[in-house]
């Protein structure tokens, strides 16, 4: 397990083997960030199946040390965009079963409208810039997964929004 934490930019990213406490998680945004209005979460399950083909579970490799900074690199720019108060990224690594958690995001924000932009902003990079490389199992075939065309659309959206102004939320 490695872990990382900001304490001026109220930033915290763990890549792990162990899964984790979406209670936890939750709580240490709400305790840590008492000004906050708003906490948006996300967790990513193993599904069974992927583009019409049954899946019976997935292992997550990923380059210790370039994953944590690339994971704080995305949560800094979600934070720049965005006023928000604190982003926790869980990620797993190794051996995941099916409907097991593979990724916890966590944003809290002053109001509603830049905790969900900021979450969905994570997830859409994290998806497609963060080094992690899923292994799909499929009956006795495993597979080296992709990223889908539609991830990198998402992603890409972002490149052409702006920010919205912190005095321009809604409350």
């Amino acid at each position: 397990m490695s872990e990382q934490t900001n304490k001026s930019s109220k930033i915290n990213i763990s890549v792990q083997v162990a899964d984790f406490d979406q209670q936890y998680e939750y709580q240490a945004l709400r305790q840590n960030h008492c000004s906050q209005g708003a906490i948006v979460t996300f967790v990513g399950l193993v599904r069974d199946n992927h583009l019409g083909k049954d899946v019976t579970g997935l292992f997550l490799e990923h380059f210790p040390g370039m994953t944590e900074k690339s994971l704080a690199e995305i949560a800094r720019q979600a934070m720049a965009r965005w006023p928000l108060g604190g982003v926790r990224i869980v990620h797993r690594i190794g051996q995941l079963a099916l409907n097991d958690q593979i990724v916890f995001v966590g944003v809290s924000a002053a109001h509603r409208h830049a905790a969900f932009q900021g979450c969905e902003f994570i997830m859409d990079y994290l998806k497609t810039q963060a080094p992690f490389w899923k292994k799909e199992y499929s009956g006795d075939s495993a597979t080296w997964v992709q990223a889908k065309d539609s991830d990198t659309q998402a992603r890409q959206r972002w490149e052409s929004k702006a920010t919205i102004p912190q005095s321009e939320l809604p409350e």
